[in-house]
């Protein structure tokens, strides 16, 4: 009787060990929730600018979308009050100045994100990269 009581104290302890076992990251689960948090912030109308050729960017401008006869218009505003409109092209080069002298830039940064330079200021966007002008330079 002294061994079978001995083993099924040896039982319990064993399960319990495995139990503390390490816990493994699921990266995709991970990557999933961090792609469904800035499609969040990114319906919220929030993007991450820089004002006045500053480098230091940061999540306090807004965007609205307004859809013309002319296109998509996206209208980025700073906090302070001041904003860019922009016309969402559809040959290739992401978005253009909608109204005003000044041309806007853009850069490629990396799979779906551009940075468009106006009149000294920048935001990064979300896009959508497609073909040869996908590649970053």
């Amino acid at each position: 009787m002294r061994i079978s009581s001995a083993s099924l104290l040896v039982l319990p302890i064993a399960f319990s060990l495995a139990a503390c076992g390490e816990t493994k990251t699921d990266h995709s689960t991970l990557a999933k929730v961090e792609a469904e948090q800035r499609a969040a912030v990114e319906d919220k109308g929030e993007l991450v600018c820089a004002r006045g050729g500053s480098n230091d960017f940061a999540r306090v401008c807004t965007v609205d979308r307004e859809t013309t006869a002319d296109g998509l218009i996206l209208t980025v505003r700073h906090p302070d009050g001041a904003f860019h409109r922009l016309l969402v092209t559809k040959d290739g080069r992401g978005v253009v100045a909608a109204d005003g002298a000044e041309q806007a830039k853009v850069t490629i940064l990396a799979d779906n994100k551009i940075e468009v330079a106006l009149g000294g200021d920048r935001y990064r966007l979300p896009a959508t990269v497609r073909g040869p002008a996908a590649k970053k330079p």
